[in-house]
């Protein structure tokens, strides 16, 4: 995998995951982030990233699974980059550090992806498996995600696609 590729994202990801907690906290340096709506089961915000605007939506899991004691925060994410001129990359935020070399599997429906991990993040090896996705995402139902931490625990989070559609639709619409 691309290396420069995903120290970028890595950093970016984490920027747009702390601003997410912030703003669903509602502590008052959430403010920098622009809640643009909440669509059912999904969020969409808004922020300025170097004098450039980005979107992001994000949701949690309805469900999640596990024989742990303690995980953090777990988060399934689409985000646009107008300045990077990058759309639609798919990051999961899974609470805990991921298995060494390890892979996340994603499904929706009959559908299956593959991602690659790295300390608490999955996402898809390339832009044309992000578009993949989410398009998989506007067509289906739920959306099941199976990792394994750095301990050997497998658990499976199970999230809701309801508000998918809006929400993705608000991004679009914010962040062209």
């Amino acid at each position: 995998m691309a290396t420069m590729m995903t120290q970028r994202f890595l950093l970016k990801t984490g920027l747009a995951v702390f601003g997410l907690m912030l703003a669903w906290t509602g502590s008052a340096f959430g403010q920098a982030f622009e809640r643009l709506g909440d669509f059912n089961d999904w969020s969409a915000f808004r922020f300025t990233e170097n004098g450039s605007k980005a979107c992001f939506m994000a949701s949690q899991p309805t469900k999640h699974e596990g024989n742990y004691t303690e995980r953090g925060d777990i988060y399934a994410l689409v985000t646009h980059w107008p300045a990077d001129k990058t759309r639609d990359e798919v990051s999961i935020v899974i609470g805990y550090k991921f298995k060494d070399e390890s892979f996340v599997d994603l499904s929706i429906g009959g559908q299956k992806f593959k991602l690659f991990t790295r300390d608490d993040v999955a996402w898809t090896p390339n832009a044309n498996e992000d578009g993949r996705l989410v398009k998989a995402m506007i067509k289906g139902a739920k959306m099941v995600v199976k990792g394994t931490s750095w301990r050997g625990t497998r658990t499976t989070d199970t999230y809701s696609l309801k508000g998918f559609t809006a929400a993705y639709n608000k991004i679009n619409e914010t962040c062209r």
